[in-house]
Parts: C-alpha cells; sequence; structure tokens
C-alpha cells in the first residue's frame, strides 16, 4: 500500500510540469473488398410449404453464384430464422402464419461484380438485399497510419503551447494513451426498384484515431 501510495503522489507531482494534448488523425483507402448480404423472406400459413419455397429458391441463388465463380467458401448462411406472424384485433392475438427468412453472405474481391451479383440473385428468386459492406483487408495498416497522424496533431499542439509560453519541451512523450475512435466500415443499402440493376459506388473508407499524449516542459 505504501509503495502504491508512494507511485501516485510521485505521477501527481510529475504531470504538474507536463503540457496534456489531444491529438487526432485519419487515413483513407480504397475498398478491396465486399461482402453482401441477400436472401428470400417467404410468409404464408404453412410452414412446411414456406420452408420449401425457402430452401429452393436458396439453391437456385447458390447455383446462380457459384456460375459466376464465386466459390463455395465465400457464401455462408449469416441469418435463418422462422417467426409466427399475428394481427392483433380489440387487445387479442391472432394468429395469421410464418415469415421465414433465410439470407447469404457472399464476400468477393472483385468489385465490379457485384451489380451483376445482385442482378443473378434478384433473377433467382432474391427478394432481400439486407445490405453491401466495404471494407479494406489491409486495414491494420490504414489504421496505424491513421494512429501515426493523430500522435503528429498532438506533438504540434505541444509544440504549439511550448513556444507561445516560452518554455522547452521534451521531444520525447513521458505518457501516451490511445482513445477508441475507428470509423466503422461503410455501409451502403441496395434497392430492388433500381432499373437495370443497381449502381453501387464504393467511394474511399476513412478511419480515425485519437490520441492523449503528455510531454514534460522545463
Amino acid at each position: 500500500m505504501t509503495n502504491s501510495l508512494h507511485t501516485d503522489r510521485t505521477l501527481e507531482r510529475d504531470r504538474s510540469f507536463t503540457i496534456e494534448v489531444t491529438g487526432e488523425g485519419m487515413a483513407s483507402a480504397a475498398p478491396d473488398r465486399a461482402v453482401i448480404e441477400l436472401g428470400t423472406v417467404t410468409e404464408g400459413e404453412s410452414l412446411k410449404e414456406l420452408q420449401e419455397k425457402n430452401d429452393a429458391a436458396i439453391a437456385t441463388i447458390q447455383q446462380g453464384l457459384q456460375a459466376q465463380q464465386i466459390p463455395q467458401d465465400q457464401i455462408q448462411t449469416v441469418t435463418y430464422s422462422v417467426q409466427p406472424q399475428y394481427d392483433y384485433s380489440n387487445g387479442q392475438q391472432i394468429f395469421k402464419g410464418y415469415k421465414v427468412t433465410h439470407l447469404l453472405r457472399i464476400t468477393i474481391d472483385d468489385l465490379e461484380q457485384i451489380g451483376r451479383i445482385i442482378d443473378e440473385a434478384v433473377t433467382n428468386g432474391a427478394n432481400s438485399v439486407s445490405g453491401i459492406t466495404f471494407v479494406n483487408r489491409d486495414i491494420e495498416q490504414v489504421q496505424q497510419n491513421a494512429l501515426a497522424a493523430a500522435m503528429k496533431n498532438a506533438e504540434a499542439k505541444a509544440i504549439t503551447i511550448a513556444e507561445s509560453q516560452g518554455l522547452s519541451l521534451s521531444s520525447i512523450p513521458c505518457q501516451i494513451q490511445e482513445l477508441t475512435d475507428a470509423a466503422p466500415p461503410a455501409v451502403f443499402k441496395a434497392s430492388m426498384a433500381m432499373e437495370g440493376g443497381p449502381s453501387i459506388q464504393p467511394g474511399q473508407l476513412t478511419y480515425n484515431a485519437a490520441v492523449r499524449v503528455w510531454y514534460v516542459y522545463a
């Protein structure tokens, strides 16, 4: 307990001679992979008939995807659910049937295939496109670039503060704290009503980083 208290007091005393700043940085990269989620949603009274209809549609969709040279290991079920459906009348719950949902996750590296894949899937029975996620496979390097930019931003702030006060600043921070602030991959929704198929523009993915940094001054 004594050692811990001594350490805490030492840190408190040391920080009285430090400049604390925050830094922000960002880095961008073009997406090189897309993840498409699509499939079938069927509703009706007979659960057995719905499941058979749904299974047949999914099988046809998968065959169409494989015909476009999409490997089987890049096609997987991401959602399968059976949900009872109800109507409500005079405060009473009335059963009206079931909804069966089966969604596939398709991973592709050729982004020019996106529109064609969606068109083919819809032709083969898909009636739900829940989203398209664009990512960069080298995300770790992009995030490191954003972090480096955040450190440079923090250093520039500390130097400005020190110079404005006529202080001598240590060139090496005495403490660094990374603040979690990473941007998620961009998600785009594809409309089933687009004539000639959806036109998807992946754009750029931007990742953010933030840090809190302490510099000793004299």
